[in-house]
């Protein structure tokens, strides 16, 4: 059995892990990080996207042996002491949440998007978010919040 070594949330991990093993399965089931959601098993919803070395991925299309050595980020590593992330807090004060399944995801690929596109019209957020599903509603909201968390992280953001 393979030992890896993971760094989650600041904090260095080594595990003996299955070959087969996939990422999310050990970030929730091995290491607690249960703001990481199984959702479709498939990759086609996204709600399991976490950053794997700073780029967003679909934690259930990785297998836990390739993020061996690797720097992984999950919603709950966004916080700190106690303050949400400017995304996160965005994704609240927009009503973007929901039944809250699907916001880890949308809120990891909107990080994501920003460093791409610091300045992403509607068109792009929806283009950039288009791997992550959510079941409940339209995608107003969550692209409202896209917009003010780019603000509130200091990037200018243009109006439609």
């Amino acid at each position: 059995m393979p030992r890896i070594a993971v760094t989650v949330d600041g904090i260095r991990y080594e595990e003996d892990v299955e070959p087969r093993l996939l990422l999310v399965h050990l970030l929730r089931d091995r290491l607690g990080k249960t703001g990481t959601p199984v959702g479709c098993d498939t990759s086609n919803c996204g709600a399991c996207t976490v950053m794997l070395d700073g780029k967003s991925v679909k934690s259930c299309s990785v297998l836990a042996v390739q993020a061996d050595g690797s720097d992984v980020v999950t919603v709950e590593g966004l916080s700190a002491n106690g303050d949400m992330h400017p995304m996160q807090r965005a994704f609240h004060e927009e009503h973007a949440l929901q039944c809250g399944y699907c916001t880890p995801g949308m809120v990891m690929a909107a990080i994501d998007l920003l460093r791409e596109d610091p300045d992403p019209s509607e068109e792009a957020i929806r283009k950039g978010l288009e791997g992550n599903l959510c079941r409940c509603t339209g995608y107003c909201n969550i692209v409202r919040a896209v917009r003010r968390g780019a603000q509130s992280m200091g990037q200018a953001v243009t109006t439609p």
